[in-house]
């Protein structure tokens, strides 16, 4: 509630003549003060810009972020949007070749992965950032991510490799902007020796739009640090 709306009916009363005995006076004060005391005020939030786009037939406000001084980014995440997560699962589905298994990267294209292989029955790994103890060994690969700052690596357990062997896999992220992590996932199916069958993704950001080893729902551009679409 703003203050300046606060409807006081002790306004008029506030305005009491020198002449009244001070207890009215000190009556009015502290009734005016509890009043005050049970004031929320109004705080400006800061203005976040967004970009507007309908994704899996369902309307999002993505938030731009900077990157730096010369590239900014709308912000896509999937944790939380449970909606959004079963429609793009199911629009992926629909445009996808026949597969055995699923994988995605860690961590933000999990619950894709996961949506996937509810709607499917296909059973998903995920390739992990660390090794885990339940792993009886590892392959790993170098990725280097556009919203991740530093080198990182993802991890393929080798018991999960032996059971991707000669099958037929889909690679499954929410976004494929450089493609980094989608060449470590790649890397790691390889030497599991999996086929890869499709590489798909809800959004394709920036140049990965124009691969043609990708299978997306929609484009995401990149922006300049005024808010302008990128070309």
């Amino acid at each position: 509630m703003n203050i300046d709306s606060v409807p006081f009916e002790l306004d008029d009363r506030l305005h009491l003549s020198i002449t009244e005995p001070f207890s009215s006076r000190a009556v009015v004060f502290n009734e005016l003060m509890d009043k005050v005391k049970n004031i929320s005020y109004e705080r400006s939030e800061p203005i976040v810009e967004t970009y507007k786009m309908t994704i899996a037939g369902l309307e999002r406000e993505l938030p731009i972020c900077t990157v730096n001084e010369k590239l900014d980014i709308a912000a896509f995440v999937i944790f939380g949007d449970a909606e959004l997560t079963v429609a793009a699962a199911t629009e992926l589905l629909k445009i996808c070749p026949d597969f055995d298994f699923i994988v995605s990267p860690e961590a933000k294209a999990i619950p894709l992965a996961h949506e996937m292989s509810r709607q499917s029955g296909k059973k998903y790994f995920v390739a992990r950032k660390k090794p885990k103890l339940y792993m009886t060994g590892v392959f790993e690969a170098v990725v280097n991510s556009i919203t991740t700052e530093g080198e990182q690596k993802l991890y393929l357990d080798t018991a999960e490799a032996e059971e991707l062997k000669g099958k037929r896999v889909i690679i499954a992220d929410d976004v494929i902007s450089l493609g980094e992590s989608l060449k470590a996932v790649q890397t790691l199916l390889e030497k599991a020796g999996a086929n890869v069958v499709a590489n798909m993704t809800i959004l394709a950001e920036g140049d990965a739009a124009n691969r043609t080893d990708i299978i997306y729902l929609e484009k995401l551009p990149l922006f300049k640090n005024d808010g302008t679409v990128l070309e």
